[in-house]
């Protein structure tokens, strides 16, 4: 067994290999603060000879036991990976990727598996540690090490893995992996903040990186690792040479197809008159002969934007393609909007929901409802396929995600507007930069659907094509310049600063000087969609007709028990009168859900009527509920009752109470006291006409008092 420990921001780090899942190829435990991770990886011996992409397989999994908790269900064990386990796989993943050598195809398997949670110290960063730990410590090759943190800022102060509690307080949440030279990963968000202080936060971060990476090393090198040798198949030069003289100029010429599918299918149709013109002299070689065209396609792209500056729809490097907004499309739905760029279109709607519409999230570490959700959708037909459709795919789980985080700063306030909320973006078109469109459009629709949001949220997704020497920065990037480039950096935010961001590159690193002009870049294309998108849409519309009216009170916590009275008899009553969704909070926030304005205002009131504090003088309308032989009690609002004494029926004397009320009776009283315990005093007569001559008598001595109960007297001895 071995161990190296360091301190990390304030908490010890412990990484331990050698004592728990010896077979693996390799493994370690990644302890921070009482925070633990196991993460193991292996590889197959052998190379998958039917495919042209890396099998890799990443999986982070949270067990509730790790949290002291069973999970719910009928069944009580883990199953499908929750929303925050996929997206920690691929915040993992990510980092990892581009450092496997190119032409690797043994498939590869990283399993994280939560182990013990301390409900402070996040987990999910630990994953890229113990990951890149792992892969160190196997045999598999792969040009690490990397590092995870994560970052938050209080009060100007940057903070570096906070805890649960630190984050609630934060304006910046991003996680960040990066290697001993630079940041290769980004994910988070922000609430609004400037394009210089998230560039601090990424310096911040990359220092304690370099700090994990050292402690790496040295658990590593008190091992004796040796790496399995990797060399990449080569082409045939003979082979090259035939393909190159097929090809001749028509590679140039279709890159500058600007069409999507009209590009795509010349480049189909000369591949396969490549292939079988080469198929009788090289036999079993097609797959080769692919795979070296596209490499000439690639260096052919890469090239031209190098060189000329010009991409392959014509557009300059900072040029942002045609943007068309059709807001209101769909009548009946509370919100919604077509949000076309180029060939990329999303269809955002926005339903407005109650109380009850809350997504229940059964975690690890806390159990919570969430009032605000993105859903993105990314059908086939989108790109002019077919395809199975099934469960919700990583990619569309990581980039609702991210459209989720950007939007999420603008939104008004719960109080003032008690509304649950659910965005859906359905891809209609996609060529580059999906999610971005559905910021755009889920901003939009927020605004279509009468949403108080703070201001617009604009998202670019910006590429870069390097070849060591030269780069090239590009805004608003294409599929074909995502898949071919070296970057996919998106970048969503409003007028005042950044809300999300996203960084993934195929390249080993990038330098802070690249991520300064990359977000500067950014920062100039925001600030044109976002002036498309205020002359679409510039103030939210009123609510349709056609979502629930939601009303809000805050009511003293100590009137929650009155409210919902012994078995839940007064809120049920008022919402079986109203026809009303009531829900009370633990905080006192009470909120009321109908179609119907006027019987939600019905219900507000009878609310208020239960936890308002009545004072002497008010006047109610109030039910007589019962007689007593001293007076009768009176209902004034569902489940609070008073009593109105007998000698405060009528001006004249009252033999019998039954002479003047009745149970069911309607009665108009005004409250005259309030005692030591809080009962109520209520007088019918005070709200009568006073007789003309009337003489009020005192009350003789030793009669009962007004609850019934003769006065006390001593007993003689």
């Amino acid at each position: 067994m071995k161990v190296k420990e360091k301190n990390i921001a304030g908490q010890k780090m412990r990484l331990e290999t050698g004592r728990i899942a010896r077979q693996s190829n390799g493994s370690v435990l990644v302890s921070y603060g009482e925070t633990t991770i196991l993460a193991a990886v292996n590889a197959a011996k052998e190379p998958r000879e039917d495919i042209d992409f890396f099998p890799l397989q990443v999986e982070y999994r949270e067990k509730h036991y790790a949290g002291g908790k069973i999970p719910g269900g009928f069944f009580k064990r883990e199953a499908r990976p929750a929303e925050h386990e996929i997206l920690t796989s691929r915040v993992t993943d990510r980092p990892l990727r581009p450092l496997f050598p190119k032409g690797f195809k043994n498939e590869t398997q990283v399993i994280i598996t939560v182990l013990q949670s301390d409900g402070e110290n996040m987990a999910d960063v630990l994953a890229g540690v113990g990951a890149s730990a792992a892969l160190m410590l196997s045999s598999i090759p792969w040009n690490g090490p990397i590092a995870t943190v994560r970052v938050g800022r209080i009060e100007n102060e940057f903070i570096i893995n906070p805890t649960r509690d630190q984050i609630e307080q934060s304006d910046l949440e991003m996680v960040v992996s990066g290697n001993n030279e630079t940041i290769v990963m980004v994910e988070g968000e922000a609430d609004c903040i400037s394009e210089e202080i998230m560039l601090d936060a990424l310096k911040e971060a990359h220092t304690t990186i370099k700090e994990i990476i050292q402690l790496q090393n040295e658990l590593v090198d008190s091992c004796n690792i040796v790496k399995d040798e990797f060399k990449a198949e080569e082409i045939d030069d003979g082979l090259l040479n035939a393909i190159e003289d097929k090809i001749g100029d028509n590679i140039g010429r279709i890159v500058n197809i600007s069409d999507k599918h009209e590009r795509s299918d010349a480049k189909d149709i000369l591949i396969d008159d490549v292939v079988r013109s080469l198929e009788e002299k090289f036999p079993e070689n097609e797959k080769s002969i692919r795979s070296s065209i596209e490499d000439r396609f690639k260096t052919a792209f890469r090239d031209q934007i190098l060189s000329k500056g010009v991409r392959s729809d014509g557009r300059s490097t900072t040029d942002i393609r045609e943007i068309t907004i059709d807001p209101d499309i769909l009548s009946r739905t509370h919100g919604s909007v077509l949000f076309t760029r180029g060939e990329t279109q999303s269809l955002v709607v926005t339903t407005l929901g109650s109380k009850s519409d809350e997504m229940i999230i059964d975690s690890m570490d806390e159990d919570y409802k969430k009032s605000y959700y993105l859903h993105y959708n990314f059908p086939p037909y989108c790109v002019g396929e077919t395809g199975r459709i099934g469960f919700t795919g990583r990619r569309e789980i990581g980039h609702g995600n991210l459209a989720q985080r950007a939007i999420k700063p603008v939104l008004p306030d719960y109080d003032d507007f008690p509304y649950t909320i659910r965005i859906v973006s359905e891809i209609m078109e996609s060529n580059g930069s999906s999610s971005m469109a559905s910021v755009c459009g889920g901003s939009l629709s927020l605004m279509s659907a009468g949403a108080p949001i703070k201001s617009h949220v604009a998202g670019i997704a910006m590429g870069l094509i390097t070849d060591g020497e030269r780069h090239a920065i590009l805004s608003d990037i294409l599929g074909m310049e995502d898949h071919l480039g070296d970057m996919d950096f998106k970048v969503a935010g409003t007028a005042d600063g950044i809300t999300a961001i996203q960084l993934d590159l195929k390249i080993e690193g990038l330098s802070f000087e690249l991520l300064e002009q990359a977000l500067s870049q950014a920062k100039q294309g925001r600030m044109h969609i976002l002036g498309k998108m205020n002359e679409a849409l510039s103030e939210p519309n009123e609510i349709s007709k056609y979502a629930p009216r939601i009303m809000s009170i805050n009511i003293n916590p100590e009137k929650i028990g009155a409210l919902i009275g012994p078995g839940g008899k007064n809120i049920k009553k008022i919402i079986e009168d109203t026809e009303c969704e009531v829900n009370v909070d633990d905080d006192g926030l009470v909120t009321i859900a109908g179609a119907n304005t006027v019987k939600c205002n019905e219900a507000l009131e009878m609310v208020e009527a239960i936890t308002f504090e009545p004072e002497v003088g008010m006047e109610f309308d109030g039910k007589v509920t019962r007689l007593m032989s001293f007076g009768a009690f009176v209902e004034f609002v569902p489940g609070r009752e008073g009593m109105v004494h007998i000698s405060e029926l009528e001006w004249h004397r009252v033999e019998k109470v039954e002479d003047v009320l009745n149970p069911g009776d309607d009665v108009k009283v005004k409250l005259i006291k309030i005692d030591d315990q809080g009962r109520l005093d209520f007088s019918r007569k005070a709200l009568l006409e006073k007789p003309e001559g009337y003489v009020e008598r005192p009350r003789k001595k030793g009669s009962h008092n007004h609850r019934g109960k003769k006065p006390f007297k001593k007993k003689r001895f």
